[in-house]
């Protein structure tokens, strides 16, 4: 089946509320998570959260790097199969940068694949989650930006889909 791209995605406020709260906790590292869930119609929805632990190499810089364990990717994906769902990507937070792919997460994404970064897009506002969808021609640098404004009591405000064709 060709990737398509999705027109919309959703996630239930208490998902994303699950989210916020397992970045924190992870802080001052990234922390990390799976997504799993469902494609139909131009529609990714996000169902369940499978909350991961950091295995970067080097502990020193989990501050700013995280890792999967292939392992535990492999059990997500046999346990999502088991209820109808699918991995649509991975989740991880920015406790001191913007919520924007690094070079570094981009390179570690197998394509196609959903992204959602938690952070705060600058210094001392309030952190969202910001989901990037990662194109399989890299080349094309075709990245759809979605945005969701999280308050701290878990509110989604607004969604707002755009595309930056030069950005990564």
């Amino acid at each position: 089946m060709p990737f398509q791209s999705p027109e919309r995605i959703a996630a239930r406020v208490q998902l994303l509320t699950v989210l916020e709260q397992w970045c924190r906790a992870a802080a001052p590292h990234e922390a990390c998570a799976l997504l799993i869930g469902s494609k139909r119609a131009g529609l990714w929805r996000i169902e369940r959260l499978w909350p991961c632990c950091n295995s970067w190499s080097d502990p020193a810089e989990r501050s700013h790097r995280f890792a999967i364990d292939p392992r535990e990717q492999l059990l997500a994906q046999k346990w999502a199969r088991g209820l109808g769902l699918e991995l649509l990507g991975s989740a991880h937070s920015h406790p001191a940068s913007a919520p924007v792919p690094s070079a570094t997460d981009l390179a570690l994404t197998a394509p196609p694949a959903l992204m959602l970064i938690w952070g705060a897009a600058v210094p001392g506002a309030v952190p969202g989650a910001v989901a990037w969808r990662v194109a399989t021609d890299r080349a094309a640098k075709d990245v759809l930006l979605w945005i969701y404004l999280v308050w701290a009591v878990g509110l989604v405000l607004a969604l707002v889909a755009m595309r930056f064709p030069d950005q990564v």
